[in-house]
Formats: structure tokens, sequence, C-alpha cells
């Protein structure tokens, strides 16, 4: 093993390891687990850092293991595995002492933290993928170890929606199978290139390239949410806020839509992807999910399942970008990445304050929260503008540079889906907020903890945190090293210009 080739490793290993331990806990051993916890978030975050100013040095971070001939598993740095991983472990850190401090009196801590650790771990492994099937063996592991999560509290609800989780997952994951058997087969072992590996097959085995397209989009396309694909993530949110705020901002849909960049960029190369005609129908089903999870979301009540129809229109953001031919909608996907998790895992945050200090769960219930509440709802209120695309939260930079992207590749129609979206994001997220902060509260709340006027420390502090993070992106997203810049830096690998 060289120098840099345990640095990786080390990412993943950096979950993993204190998870397995975590298993083995006692209940009653809080601090012990609450400092396996965070140790393991912060080695992860100082590996990730460590990596990220390399890279950009041109330090190259490259582990492998060969399993059999021509079978490896790669894990490997580059620009775009960097940006999700580095999003990934920052969210994660953040979202673990959320998970602390939500979870301080629950049962099944152990369990919780063990599943939530290895969680940590496969998205790692996804993020820093060096080949197809290297992504889809931590793919998979990401599914098996989400599902005791999702199923946690083992109500009638969640056991449900664990059922529906992996009727959903598991076939994905056979076709996917399937179809990374059938790269294997046509292109032999190949690792994943800026401009993709399968253009010299076209001539002879194009029809078979089209298909083997579709079925990786619709694999990944599950975890994505892409409609019709997605309707086990609304069920999903009876799980417990730090493990929405995992499907949503960080992991699951996350993973998925990194997954089908991968291959639209990296297995086809995104001109020859477009020369195949394989990218109009991907904007399509992009488009309709955009438009339909919208439509969708105006007409829950429940705050997580609004905000969970909210994450089906916004993760879709990205793979319509990835769709359209041209570097600045390029640019506008791939920053949407880091600035949807900021945004929404702000809401799911914001909503798991809202259930564990009052007791609201409903959209219907959050008249005057914002008097009660008004640091979570100020969080909140960030997320909600940013997800509108009100300037300077990050969700402005994504949908300007997507519009301006689909005006340079002369898809017009683009921008109308994205003005629709937007159209249709104020109507179900500024009603909220003009509940909670301009009608008088109905009554007495239905849980009050009576503990201050807001969440407590360990909920508050996260969700102050990514609010900030998300408006800092968007003040400074010209700066030096923010996630535009990166962004573009991995445009110039994939569009060849250095």
């Amino acid at each position: 093993m060289t120098d840099a080739s345990w640095v990786p490793v080390a990412v993943v290993a950096s979950s993993l390891l204190p998870g397995l331990v975590i298993f083995a806990l006692p209940e009653q051993r809080r601090t012990l687990r609450t400092a396996l916890n965070l140790a393991g978030a912060a080695a992860e975050l100082i590996f990730v850092l460590v990596m990220l100013w390399n890279v950009g040095r041109y330090q190259d971070y490259e582990a492998r293991l060969a399993l059999l001939p021509g079978l490896e598993l790669v894990l490997r740095a580059d620009e775009l595995s960097l940006l999700f991983l580095t999003l990934s472990a920052v969210l994660w850190a953040v979202t673990t002492v959320y998970a602390i401090g939500y979870l301080e009196d629950s049962p099944n801590r152990s369990r919780f933290f063990g599943f939530f650790s290895l969680c940590v771990s496969a998205t790692a492994g996804i993020a820093l993928a060096g080949n197809l099937f290297t992504l889809f063996v931590f793919y998979e592991i990401l599914t098996l170890v989400t599902y005791p999560l999702v199923i946690h509290r083992g109500t009638p609800a969640s056991l449900a929606a664990g059922r529906s989780y992996l009727m959903y997952t598991l076939p994905s994951g056979a076709l996917l199978l399937l179809a990374v058997a059938g790269a294997q087969v046509l292109a032999g072992p190949q690792d994943f290139v800026g401009a993709g590996y399968l253009k010299p097959f076209a001539a002879e085995h194009a029809s078979t390239l089209v298909l083997l397209f579709a079925a990786l989009v619709i694999g990944f396309g599950v975890k994505a949410a892409l409609v019709p694909l997605h309707g086990w993530l609304p069920q999903a949110m009876v799980a417990p806020a730090p493990v929405s705020a995992l499907l949503h901002a960080v992991a699951v849909v996350k993973a998925g839509a990194f997954a089908i960049m991968r291959v639209v960029y990296e297995v086809f190369g995104i001109e020859f992807a477009a020369t195949l005609g394989v990218l109009t129908p991907l904007a399509a089903v992009a488009a309709l999910t955009i438009v339909y999870g919208s439509w969708r979301a105006l007409a829950q009540d429940e705050l997580k399942k609004r905000l969970a129809y909210s994450t089906i229109s916004q993760v879709s953001y990205i793979v319509l970008g990835a769709a359209v031919l041209g570097p600045v909608a390029t640019t506008g996907a791939v920053v949407h990445l880091v600035h949807q998790g900021l945004m929404k895992i702000t809401l799911f945050f914001s909503a798991g304050n809202y259930a564990e200090t009052l007791g609201v769960h409903h959209v219907s219930e959050m008249d005057g929260i914002g008097q009660r509440m008004p640091l979570t709802t100020a969080a909140f209120t960030v997320g909600a503008l940013g997800m509108i695309g009100v300037p300077p939260v990050a969700g402005f930079i994504s949908k300007l540079y997507l519009g301006a992207g689909a005006a340079a590749a002369g898809q017009w129609w683009v921008i109308g889906v994205l003005a629709v979206s937007s159209l249709l994001n104020a109507m179900y997220f500024l009603p909220i907020l003009h509940r909670a902060w301009f009608r008088p509260p109905r009554g007495p709340w239905p849980e009050d903890t009576g503990r201050g006027r807001d969440a407590r420390p360990m909920l508050l502090l996260p969700v102050l945190l990514t609010a900030l993070f998300s408006v800092g992106v968007g003040v400074f997203a010209a700066m030096p090293w923010s996630p535009l810049d990166w962004a573009r830096l991995i445009v110039r690998r994939e569009y060849g210009g250095g």
C-alpha cells in the first residue's frame, strides 16, 4: 500500500470501526457511545479535508483490491468524488450532533448509531468509488444498512415503510447487477474517466448501450426518487428526524443522483450520451419529477411529507442539469448536489425540532410557531427561501446556472420547467412562513416541553449552522474553494478543458 492509498480506506473505516464497537455497547454507556460517534465523524472530516487540499494540488489518492481477475474494488479521490464526500463528511458531523440530542432518551440507541455509522461508511464508499463495480457494491450496502434506520421505531407504519423501501430498492439492485455485468462484459474492467469509456463500442453495440443506459438510470433512479420510482420516499418519513435528514440531504437520495451523474459523465460521457439520444428522455423524466413532486407537495399537511415531495422535485434538478448538454448546466447540476443538501437538511432539522419540542407534525398546527421557536423558524425560513430560489441563499445560485445553461444549450423548455417549479415551491413554502410568523397561535401546543423559547442546544445549534452554510455558500459563491468554484473545476475536466 502506497503512502497515499491508505487515506481513502481510512475515510471508509473511520465510521465503520466505531460503528462496529457501538453495536456492542450497552444502552447505558451514553458517554462512550457519544465519544465514538463524534470521534468517527471528526476523523472522517479530517481525512477528507486532507484529501481535498492535496487533490487541489494534484496529489493522487487511490486504493485497489483485486477480488477476481478483471474485478477490482477501487477507491479513488477525484474532484467529483471529493465534492460529494466533503458534503457528506460535513453534514454527517452535524447530523451526528443532532442525532445524539434527538435520541438522548430513546431506546435502542446503540443499534441506531451502529447502523448510522455504517451508513456513513457506505456513503463514503459510494463517493470514492473508482469504477462501476465498486459503486454498485457500496450502493447495495447502503440499501441494507439504511433499512434498520427506516424501521427503527418498530411501529406498524415504520415496518410498512421498510417493506416499501425494500420492494423498490431490492429489484432495482438486481437490475443494477445485470447492468454492471453487462458493462463489464462489453468493455472489460474500466475505471471512471472524464469523457466516459463506452464510446468505442458504439458502432457495433449502439442498441445495447441504450438499454444499458436505461438499466443503470432505472437502477440508480429508485434512490434518486425519479417518477415513477419515488413511492418509497414519502412513506419513509415515519422514521426519526435524523434519519429523514440522512435520507434526503446526505446519503440515499443524494447517492442516487450522484450515481446517475457518474453514469452520464464518466461511464458514457456527456457528448456520447447526447449522440445516443438518451439525454432527452432522461431530461423529460427529470422535468416530470420536478413538476410532479412540487405539485404533490402542495396537498401535504404533514410537514415531513411536504418536505419529502419537495425532495423528489429538488433532487431531480441535479438530474435535469446533467441531461442538458453544456458546461453551464453541468455546473448548476454539480453545485446543486451541495446546495440542495444544505438547504434540505436545514428544513428537516427544523421539522424535527418542532416535533420534539412542541409535538408539531403538521402544517396546520404551525400558526404562530415563529413566536415560540424563533431561531428554529428563522432557519426554516432560510431553507424554504433557498428552495424557492430567493437570493442570496444557495438555491438561487443553482437555479441561475441551470437556467443559464438551458438557454446556452437552446433548451428553453427547461427554463419553463424551472419557472413552474419555483412558482410551486413558493406556493407550498410561503403559506408555511405566513402561518409561522404572522398568525397568532391557536392555543396550547400539542406537547410543549416547556424547556424555553426554542429547541435544546444540541438540536438548535446544528440547524443554525446548516442555515448559515446555506446562506454562506450563496453569498460567497464566487470565492475560491466555494462549492461553485469546485463545480467549475469538475466541469473543466468533464468537458476536456483541463
